[in-house]
């Protein structure tokens, strides 16, 4: 739903089976036409807003802040939307989201017909359609996993990217060529038709009942530390996170700042602007078509250093050639490139949160991608009002570069299967009278016994336990040393409420539960682990 191509992924290896073979299934397929019009028209709105915002003002800051309207509603609410998408009724979150865009797009283009819509207009329904696609992105995207059997998820992220990559380069070319002969208002009429279309797809979609659960609901600031504990603690995710964002600001400068180099640099009218940004998507679509055999190749280290340098150095003969019959080549590897290492760091981001976390996961991944992409286009915009377009365009490609540097502290990883599947856990928490969920602190304390030979082997064991139990859901964790048995140690860590502990204890997976066997085998003869839940005392 979102210039990052979130499809989702649960598989390590590469599959090479066709990245059609995904729209045999009715359901996915229904998802995948609906959002490939719905990408079309976000795309030719977009186009127009900036290109009109330039005739209005001939300002490269606010031709850029379009770009922020868009996409700084992911910033500030995926991980709301992410939360949401979890824990209530997907469908009806995204029916109410897309009647919201189409309401909002109508009044735009009807203040647009009668000629009153000016410069705030056009940003502030801007960023209430970039608003409403940010609630309902994160969704989708679920949904769109739900739709799928697990074994062709990579088709299926492939062929999302695909069909986003194509409104990206279709949509601006057609955006151009409605403003030349209609006018520009046409397009924001195209694309509340594209989300009308969309909100008849979702429509007919079956509703998807939350099962019944024994735990009590999560709420929304709750979900969202949840989410963002998740991040935190998973070694895997956060690595993914921080690439995406450096990755993304930097090159958000090209994105943001085409509109004045097809003007300034290149002389180009709404047409010709519409054709620079079709060339990277129509780059990016071509990528889809290669971009595993390429993974496989060159590994995901290697294909984002490969990506990351092809990109910046786009950049450079964007900022300083003049030539059309260079740049529209150059864009179009900018955009393959583009779309090679963001789809690497989405699939790396989604195969390593498991399912409770899923929507959260895809809102985060969203929330640096286009958070960063927001942000930074602003300032890039400024700094090629202040400087000129060369020099911003060569600064972000130095940030590029350097982005490199990041490989060695955020090495990249596809999750594994056990690390995102929840394990089956017992129902017996041994208390004599289970609390309140909304009793608490909550301490938990594993005991265990150890063969003193297998002291060290133990603790390193154990101490892999620290991310899983803060990632899922503790707020402080230790390991200590019984002063009185130096055979003995104690695993303590402390939860906000007994609710916090159900859910904990909920989101244990099978690498958890394979640590926790591990640790078993380190146990004294005839041993086992005792465990003690301690509440607070008010």
């Amino acid at each position: 739903m979102c210039g990052v191509d979130n499809a989702p992924s649960m598989s390590n290896d590469v599959d090479t089976t066709s990245t059609w073979s995904s729209l045999r299934h009715a359901h996915f397929r229904a998802l995948w036409q609906s959002g490939s019009l719905y990408f079309v028209g976000n795309f030719m709105q977009t186009m127009a807003a900036a290109w009109m915002m330039l005739e209005l003002t001939g300002s490269s800051f606010l031709a850029a802040l379009v770009q922020t309207a868009v996409f700084l509603p992911m910033f500030l609410l995926s991980l709301p939307a992410g939360v949401l998408a979890d824990i209530t009724d997907r469908k009806r979150l995204m029916l109410a989201a897309l009647a919201l865009q189409a309401v909002a797009g109508s009044l735009l283009a009807l203040l647009l017909f009668v000629g009153v819509g000016g410069p705030v207009a056009l940003l502030f329904f801007v960023f209430v359609s970039g608003s409403c696609t940010a609630m309902m992105s994160p969704a989708w995207n679920s949904t769109v996993a739900d739709s799928i059997p697990r074994e062709e998820l990579p088709q299926a992220i492939t062929a999302v990217a695909i069909a986003y990559n194509a409104a990206r380069a279709l949509g601006p070319a057609l955006a151009g060529g409605v403003y030349a002969l209609v006018g520009g208002t046409w397009n924001f009429v195209l694309a509340v038709a594209g989300s009308l279309l969309m909100l008849q797809a979702i429509r007919r979609w079956p509703p998807r009942p939350h099962p019944p659960s024994r735990l009590p609901a999560e709420r929304m600031w709750g979900g969202m530390m949840a989410g963002l504990r998740f991040a935190r603690h998973s070694q895997t995710v956060l690595a993914q996170l921080v690439r995406t964002v450096a990755y993304s600001g930097a090159g958000s400068a090209l994105w943001a700042l085409l509109p004045v180099i097809g003007q300034s640099q290149l002389g180009l009218g709404a047409a010709g602007v519409g054709l620079l940004m079709g060339c990277m998507g129509a780059g990016a679509v071509g990528a889809g078509l290669v971009i595993g055999r390429l993974r496989a190749s060159a590994g995901l280290e290697g294909l984002v250093a490969g990506g990351c340098v092809l990109y910046a150095f786009v950049m450079l003969v964007a900022a300083f050639s003049t030539q059309k019959w260079l740049v529209y080549p150059a864009l179009g590897l900018g955009g393959a490139a583009w779309m090679a290492v963001m789809s690497t760091f989405n699939t790396a981001t989604q195969t390593s949160a498991p399912l409770w976390v899923r929507a959260r996961a895809l809102a985060m991944h969203t929330l640096c991608a286009l958070g960063s992409f927001a942000i930074c286009s602003a300032f890039w915009g400024a700094l090629s009002d202040i400087t000129s377009l060369s020099f911003a365009l060569s600064v972000a490609s130095l940030c590029m570069a350097a982005g490199l540097l990041l490989a060695r502290p955020f090495p990249l990883r596809m999750g594994e299967a056990e690390e995102v599947t929840l394990a089956t856990r017992w129902d017996d928490y041994f208390v004599a009278a289970e609390p309140d969920p909304e009793d608490g602190p909550v301490a938990v304390e594993y005991g265990y016994r150890v063969r003193a030979e297998d002291a060290d082997a133990f603790l390193d064991t154990l101490s892999r336990l620290r991310a899983p139990r803060r990632r899922d859901g503790a707020t402080l964790w230790r390991a200590y040393r019984d002063l009185s048995d130096p055979s003995r140690f104690v695993e303590r860590f402390i939860v906000a409420s007994w609710a916090d502990y159900l859910h904990q204890r909920s989101r244990s997976t099978l690498a958890n539960q394979e640590l926790e066997a591990k640790l078993r085998t380190y146990l004294l003869p005839g041993e086992v682990v005792s465990v003690g839940h301690f509440i607070a005392e008010r």
